[in-house]
């Protein structure tokens, strides 16, 4: 079958180890379907593959994708959940030390065909289409468990994202301002700025500068670049939600800040099966259109990877079949 993967770890070129070409059937376990996928989208996740980050080099070649969107054999349209978790796992699934991300394990999205766990294929909203679905299982279920189930924030309190552009950050703004809650966000060009406030932020500023009031919680991807502004915005008791590190990994903790004004700094990963389902409920009840920045074909995708290397598009880069 056609399919888009990574052939095995190139650390210092990862465009380097991306084919695109011709990969075996997929197998269907016990238990499991097989999802002709429609569309799937691109995270940072793929290139860290690429790299050889995460994943065991038994496992090259490895078909890329954590998301996707498609149909069952019966024709029955549904989203991936990417979360794949030990069946003997009881509650949330995002803490089971035994649960992998597609690509990790398993054959990623990118191909004519996927295989997951029956309970992996989650149905999907009719108002919403394959390109959009796309999106939610990876990149917008982080936001929305950042926000709902990990933020602790009420609607009217005020929100800031920080790198407003980039996936999560884009749908952070969507749910936020969907959610009623006063979202501002930083961006490093005019550009991303004004791509924040057409999704509903309330105000944009650049990186690192001073901003009218403390906000009640930050969002943060970005990591050693943004941690001291993020920190310095914050009101007494207020909360840092973290999702990753683009910048790198190890800023200044700056812990007298956090302990004189009893600040919170927790992590958050994906999401639950339940949350997905959530998750599309609530964007279709609130007539949300996730952003998507880039979509081209699955057979283009070596240009779909360069763009997300160079950050050279806002909003979620999706291929189609």
């Amino acid at each position: 079958m056609f399919a888009v993967y990574a052939t095995g770890p190139s650390p210092d070129a990862p465009l380097d180890s991306l084919t695109v070409g011709e990969r075996p059937d997929p197998v269907t376990p016990d238990g499991w379907v097989r999802v002709h996928v429609t569309a799937a989208s691109l995270n940072m996740h793929d290139l860290w593959t690429l790299r050889g980050v995460g994943i065991k080099a038994e496992r090259f070649p490895m078909i890329l994708g954590c998301d996707g969107a498609g149909t069952l054999e019966d024709g029955t349209e549904v989203v991936v959940h990417s979360v794949i978790g030990d069946p003997q796992w009881r509650g949330d699934e995002t803490l089971d030390p035994k649960r992998t991300l597609l690509t990790e394990k398993h054959q990623g999205t990118m191909a004519d065909a996927v295989v997951v766990p029956r309970d992996n294929a989650v149905p999907k909203p009719a108002r919403l289409t394959a390109a959009q679905s796309a999106v939610m299982g990876t990149t917008w279920l982080t936001a929305y468990r950042m926000l709902f189930t990990k933020s602790g924030l009420k609607p009217g309190q005020t929100m800031l994202v920080q790198g407003a552009s980039g996936g999560v950050s884009t749908a952070l703004v969507q749910l936020g301002r969907a959610a009623g809650m006063r979202v501002w966000a930083t961006g490093r060009s005019e550009e991303k700025r004004a791509l924040a406030e057409k999704l509903g932020a309330h105000a944009t500023f650049e990186p690192g500068a001073r901003l009218p009031a403390k906000v009640d919680a930050v969002f943060e991807s970005v990591g050693d670049a943004t941690w001291q502004h993020s920190m310095r915005a914050l009101r007494p008791g207020g909360a840092i939600i973290c999702c990753g590190s683009t910048s790198g990994p190890n800023p200044g903790a700056d812990l007298q800040r956090l302990f004189f004004l009893q600040l919170r700094v927790e992590g958050s990963t994906m999401g639950t099966r339940q949350e997905l389902l959530d998750l599309l409920t609530f964007v279709t009840n609130a007539g949300i259109v996730p952003e998507i920045g880039l979509e081209v074909p699955m057979a283009d995708a070596k240009e779909a990877f360069r763009a997300m290397e160079h950050g050279e598009t806002a909003g979620k880069i999706v291929l189609t079949r």
